[in-house]
């Protein structure tokens, strides 16, 4: 009797921790059977937003979870900017697709600790994205939550067919390029950490954090790069492939890699990156490098174009050629400052792995 309790006790199915998956494995394995079933469905997972044939255009759409104590911390998050950055990573998205965000919706749940000051000054970030963005707030729901505060947002936009673009275009012989600089808001984020450990160890004591405006701004109001694609359509070049920076270069230059079926090699000399967080790394005893290339939020875009269309961008202001795509054979590489070559991994910030 005892023996048959324990064999039925060993053939117990053992249940797999999230965490041992990561982001990435854990979306692989839960849409792996997903299938489309209209043809209106141009792309569903796999990409920046989902994309709809509507005829003389497609729509797009994206959305996006943000969770209190998993992606923002209200110790040291002002509601206004949180309001603000829950908009604007999601128009990134849109960005990312060469397409334009038209209306936001929101999903919003609050515990009782939020009054209605509180949520009033959540919304007036938001309000203020959409209206530097030219985007509607066009509705959504509202409930209480157990605990804590949790923002879900989704974002519908617009492309002409022959604009639209997707990760997966990228061809050998492209080249990548990157807007603004990278690892800045990830060093924001660290110099927040830090000074709410300070507090906590001392209530009385006032942090000077002024010298580290430019990171902290970078991490807590990030800006989506409109600019960087009405930039593009002047200059006449349409990339072939392009994604948001929101994971790290690495984990993005992967992503491009994986939809398009090849390689990439990028130089170290080549990553953008500003002083103040170069600065801001070495205090930490963190190389730059590993800030721009595993920090995320930057919500920069990467971006591939035709060698050809180099001539048309070569002076633009605010993008920085960082390498070229390969073959699939040839991995993802990173060629660093003393001509070593590595490999590049996906080693930015997963919420499941906090």
């Amino acid at each position: 009797m005892g023996d048959n309790k324990e064999n039925k006790k060993n053939k117990k199915t053992k249940l797999t921790d999230v965490a041992s998956l990561g982001e990435f494995g854990l979306i692989d394995r839960l849409t792996k059977n997903i299938s489309l079933r209209h043809k209106e469905t141009l792309m569903g997972v796999g990409d920046d937003a989902a994309v709809i044939d509507h005829g003389t255009h497609v729509g797009i759409v994206t959305k996006d979870l943000l969770v209190e104590g998993v992606h923002f911390d209200m110790v040291y998050t002002p509601l206004k900017h949180l309001g603000y950055k829950a908009i604007v990573v999601n128009l990134s998205d849109v960005y990312a697709m060469n397409g334009e965000p038209q209306q936001a919706f929101v999903g919003l749940a609050a515990s009782r600790r939020y009054s209605l000051e509180a949520l009033e000054e959540l919304y007036a970030g938001m309000l203020l994205a959409c209206e530097k963005y030219n985007v509607d707030l066009a509705g959504g729901d509202t409930t209480t939550s157990a605990a804590g505060l949790f923002l879900s947002i989704s974002v519908v936009g617009r492309a002409k067919k022959e604009q639209i673009t997707y990760r997966s275009g990228a061809r050998a012989n492209d080249l990548l390029f990157v807007s603004g600089d990278l690892g800045a808001a990830y060093c924001g984020q660290l110099v927040l950490q830090r000074e709410k450990q300070a507090y906590k160890a001392n209530p009385d004591l006032q942090p000077d954090i002024s010298k580290y405006a430019y990171v902290i701004e970078r991490q807590l109001k990030p800006e989506a790069r409109k600019d960087i694609m009405e930039m593009l359509r002047k200059a006449g070049v349409q990339p072939t492939a392009m994604i948001d920076i929101s994971d790290g270069l690495a984990s993005e230059i992967l992503h491009i890699c994986k939809r398009s079926g090849t390689g990439a090699t990028i130089y170290e000399e080549k990553i953008p990156v500003d002083r103040r967080m170069a600065q801001t790394a070495h205090e930490f005893n963190i190389d730059p490098t590993t800030c721009a290339l595993s920090g995320g939020e930057d919500y920069e875009l990467l971006f591939a174009i035709n060698q050809k269309d180099y001539e048309k961008i070569k002076d633009l202001a605010g993008i920085h050629a960082i390498g070229h795509i390969t073959g699939a054979g040839q991995g993802a590489n990173m060629v660093t400052s003393s001509g070593q070559v590595v490999e590049l991994v996906a080693q930015g910030w997963d919420s499941f792995k906090k």
